[in-house]
């Protein structure tokens, strides 16, 4: 038996034997490589996730085959494009794109592998170059190496002609998939403590506004594609992206079929050098992680300027904003529903996709050219849904704010107060949203008139939130970032969301009414009128909602406080 003494320098202390001699020390252990060990680990990964409840077996296998059928259809998709003009701009374009998602994959979804989250082997004992080959070779094992593999190899074969070429696309398929790889670690163990933070997953609900964003620019390009020019419209962007690695390996197996070897050979020189900065990187971040202590190892403390006690050290928890809102409980409601905007990461999640899909659809309507400034409309109508299940956004908290209202006073109070939140941001959004409508379209004769009309629908879209809050409230489930809705409760939320949108539409048609009427009767200089009733009447409209629900939610307190703690 061989005793190890952590204070002695020389190794592991000899035992004796009862009688005296020394028996000898057992050879060391060799030490070999920890990427056979890290690959296991990697297959019991994918393993285990086909372990798990029925449900969820069924989801993760659905996901792999229609990704491996989207992935054998592309693969399909480009082998036929093999001849056709202008196919090297495509897969040019096609692999910058997949690299980009490779960079911003580990950002929007730092969840969706464990093995992206190196702070989980900063305590073995390992050297940085060694945990790097063992993480590259072991992250080519997945579904998402497996399309991205698909999709190059169609992309190389679309624009291989003849043996060399075929060389040169096997390298190049190699040498990209190696980049994307490297690329999503590079930057996913840069930004390790960002994404396990709440920052992170405040970014991780984010990416539901830069998947719309993302889908109306692939909506757009589709349209490109299908006028009379064809792929033909992807060259300028092409020669560009030709010099951007991995998309250059890709472009250079083209140069190598044109005979342009010597642009070629810059252009993979180029891929391994980025390959080369990106192992670099990664190794030196990963140094960083493995050597740095964080927050959670370190004494918080406070800077030295800051330090004692007392109210004089205190500084104003209100701010100078709190200060310019109205007193009492509007003023104090208005200044936390404010908070919840900027620090609940769900919120801040809804309000943030509501304003940039609100304010990106009538520039995408304006560039494909059948725009109207009436589309601005659908920026009052995004943001006003944020209205709707108030109490539900509160969570479970909401008990403490019902343990304030104890008359319909109160609770007039507690709507007025959110509304008002809501009206702060509304009122210049959606002004901002029509006045870039007219800017975009050459159409400033129709501001007023659309401004009027969205501000109408706003008010609408207030009044009709106020009643199915506490109407019709269901719970927000917290253990998951992407649902918004228990189960049990689906079919409340269906009928609180689009029944107070069709509400909010009807409310709204005497604005509506007025301006088609104006229109129709060639009173054109009349129409500037819009402006001020629409604004006139929707700050009615929502008035009279607020007070039509504040009995309500006084009746209804214990049914609502029970409907939205059920998540």
């Amino acid at each position: 038996m061989t005793l190890t003494d952590p204070l002695d320098a020389h190794g592991p202390l000899d035992a004796q034997d009862p009688l005296g001699a020394t028996a000898p020390a057992p050879p060391a252990a060799p030490t070999g490589s920890p990427t056979p060990v890290f690959i296991a680990l990697k297959l019991a990964l994918l393993r285990n996730g086909l372990r798990q409840s029925a449900g969820r077996r069924a989801a993760y296998v659905a996901s792999i085959v229609v990704t491996l059928l989207i992935a054998a259809l592309q693969l399909l998709g480009l082998v036929l494009l093999r001849g056709t003009d202008h196919a090297d701009a495509l897969v040019t374009l096609l692999t910058a794109v997949l690299a980009l998602g490779w960079a911003v994959m580990p950002l929007f979804f730092p969840g969706g592998d464990e093995t992206l989250d190196p702070t989980r082997l900063v305590m073995l004992p390992l050297r940085p170059r060694s945990l790097i080959t063992a993480l590259l070779v072991s992250s080519l094992i997945g579904i998402g190496p497996l399309f991205t593999l698909t999709l190059v190899t169609g992309s190389a074969i679309a624009v291989a002609h003849g043996a060399a070429a075929a060389v040169a696309g096997a390298v190049a398929v190699v040498l990209t998939v190696l980049v994307c790889v490297a690329l999503a670690r590079a930057v996913a163990t840069a930004n390790s403590r960002l994404l396990t933070s709440r920052k992170g997953r405040d970014l991780a609900l984010l990416s539901g506004l830069f998947v719309a964003i993302g889908a109306q620019f692939v909506n757009l390009g589709a349209q490109k594609l299908g006028g009379g020019d064809g792929l033909a419209v992807l060259e300028p962007a092409a020669k560009v992206l030709r010099w951007v690695p991995p998309a250059a390996a890709v472009d250079a197996v083209q140069g190598v079929s044109d005979g342009a070897y010597g642009v070629a050979a810059a252009q993979f020189a180029l891929t391994a050098g980025a390959l080369a900065l990106l192992l670099w990187w990664w190794t030196g971040s990963l140094t960083h992680l493995m050597t740095t202590p964080d927050a959670s190892t370190l004494q918080a403390a406070a800077p030295r300027e800051r330090r004692g006690s007392g109210a004089a050290d205190t500084p104003d928890a209100s701010g100078p904003f709190a200060r310019l809102l109205p007193a009492g409980r509007t003023g104090t409601v208005l200044l936390r529903t404010l908070r919840y905007a900027v620090r609940d990461p769900k919120t801040k999640s809804a309000w943030v996709t509501s304003v940039g899909i609100g304010l990106l659809l009538p520039v995408i309507t304006a560039v494909q050219g059948n725009g109207s400034v009436y589309t601005a409309c659908w920026a009052s109508g995004l943001f006003g849904t944020q209205m709707y299940n108030q109490f539900g956004q509160d969570t479970s908290a909401f008990w403490m704010v019902a343990q304030t209202i104890s008359s319909r006073r109160d609770a007039y109070l507690e709507l007025r107060g959110r509304a008002l939140a809501l009206l702060l941001v509304a009122v210049p959004y959606v002004t901002l949203a029509v006045l870039g409508s007219g800017y975009f379209l050459k159409n400033w004769p129709a501001v007023p008139e659309a401004l009027g009309l969205a501000l109408a629908l706003l008010g609408s879209m207030l009044a009709t939130g106020a009643m199915t809050s506490a109407l019709a409230p269901y719970s927000i489930p917290q253990d998951s970032g992407y649902k918004n809705v228990v189960p049990a409760q689906a079919g409340i939320a269906w009928i609180s969301i689009f029944g107070g949108m069709a509400a909010g539409a009807v409310l709204c048609a005497p604005v509506l009414g007025l301006t088609v009427w104006l229109h129709l009767s060639g009173a054109h200089g009349w129409l500037w009128v819009v402006l001020p009733l629409g604004a006139v009447y929707g700050a009615v409209i929502a008035e009279t909602g607020l007070r039509m629900a504040a009995p309500r939610v006084a009746a209804r307190l214990p049914e609502i406080l029970a409907a939205v703690s059920k998540g």
